[in-house]
């Protein structure tokens, strides 16, 4: 290294860089311009999540100088078996004694709030971002004394580029999906028609049961600040009852998303005789929504089966406003695959820092990857792809 923040690569330099140094640069601007979450929602991540995360940017320039990728990283302590329920109460009474027992520093390379990609600033230059980036960061974690390095949720069509990762030193497997759905319909009826005759069937008892109930009203809007003390309750009712947590967002998370990213972010809200039962934060790109983030009042929500009535809601907005796909965030995956959902496979890429230990960790990683661990999944049409 040439000093603390430059790593000299192969074919060029990588510079790490701070949030706050990015703002003049223009690279930074086209690195994920054709992503829904582009520059902009990793600026956000970074200032509202209060979850430990210490977040640094590789700046990859070739020998001529040009800057031709910007990669996001972030620090985090994490422990191995949050997504292996069989060990947690064995390990977290070890963590009462040894309260680091399982957990490692990692350098993740990706978002901390959704899925990973690559940063690179045009399209021909993804082969070489790829390259460059499993060249420093080897020398950038030891450096910063991290035991694992870990890509992050990145879709399988980064397979063959990133193929230098898992043919060198890391092991790919796989993480959590989400899930897609292609809106091939003209309104929700015919969607509802080209499901299964029972999910039909319950799907109709659940829609009359909730037509008995109060009315409930759909608003969607791109600011959600006026109501922010309303619907911030309802995501933490939903994270906290998740058995695999990661991110925790926070209320300036979702006002800064309304602010700052207006035309792509949808924030839809149902309230029963005026209270907020509900919301949900999506994002809409090309033709695709995003249902990114979920929020419900489970004083009413299961009664109510308000998940399937935001589904139905969210789908029939998307359908009128002529989008063609439909996604969703990972886990929840027992409904999702009687609604005819397909699975959206991503991958981790995971070496430990330390050759020796590397091989060991290697072969430990198929009983902690967390896929393995959720049957509904094998039972989706195209479960093979995760792997």
């Amino acid at each position: 290294m040439k000093d603390e923040r430059t790593i000299s690569i192969r074919d060029g330099v990588a510079r790490i860089l701070e949030g706050g140094e990015l703002h003049q640069c223009d690279a930074w601007r086209e690195a994920f311009s054709q992503r829904c979450k582009d520059h902009r929602f990793y600026e956000i991540i970074e200032q509202t999540l209060q979850s430990g995360f210490a977040h640094r940017y590789l700046l990859l320039e070739d020998h001529s100088g040009a800057v031709r990728a910007i990669q996001p990283l972030f620090f985090v302590q994490q422990n191995l078996v949050e997504g292996v329920p069989a060990l947690r109460l064995a390990v977290d009474a070890v963590r009462g004694r040894f309260p680091r027992f399982l957990t490692m520093r990692i350098l993740m390379v990706g978002c901390a709030a959704g899925e990973g990609h690559l940063g690179f600033c045009h399209a021909e230059d993804e082969p070489w971002a790829a390259e460059a980036l499993h060249s420093a960061l080897k020398i950038y974690a030891r450096a910063s004394k991290a035991s694992l390095v870990v890509l992050k949720d990145f879709p399988a069509t980064y397979r063959a580029p990133l193929r230098s990762f898992s043919s060198n030193g890391y092991t790919r497997v796989p993480s959590m999906p989400m899930t897609t759905l292609m809106l091939r319909y003209r309104n929700f009826d015919e969607y509802l028609n080209s499901l299964s005759e029972a999910t039909r069937k319950d799907l109709r008892r659940k829609f009359r049961r909730i037509e008995k109930a109060a009315p409930i009203e759909r608003e969607v809007r791109t600011d959600v600040a006026p109501f922010i003390d309303q619907i911030y309750p309802l995501y933490l009712q939903v994270h906290d009852r998740s058995h695999l947590k990661f991110e925790r967002l926070t209320k300036d998370y979702f006002r800064t998303l309304g602010e700052r990213m207006p035309e792509r972010t949808h924030f839809f809200i149902w309230r029963q005789n005026g209270k907020a039962v509900a919301f949900s934060l999506c994002f809409v790109h090309n033709g695709t929504i995003y249902d990114d983030c979920l929020g419900l009042d489970y004083a009413v929500a299961l009664d109510l089966h308000l998940y399937f009535h935001t589904f139905r809601d969210i789908i029939t907005w998307a359908i009128e406003q002529g989008l063609h796909r439909y996604c969703s965030s990972p886990l929840n995956y027992n409904p999702k695959l009687h609604l005819g959902c397909e699975l959206m496979p991503l991958d981790l890429y995971v070496m430990h820092t330390q050759p020796l230990l590397n091989r060991v960790f290697r072969r430990a990683l198929k009983f902690l990857e967390p896929t393995r661990h959720d049957p509904v999944l094998q039972r989706f049409p195209n479960a093979h792809e995760l792997c």
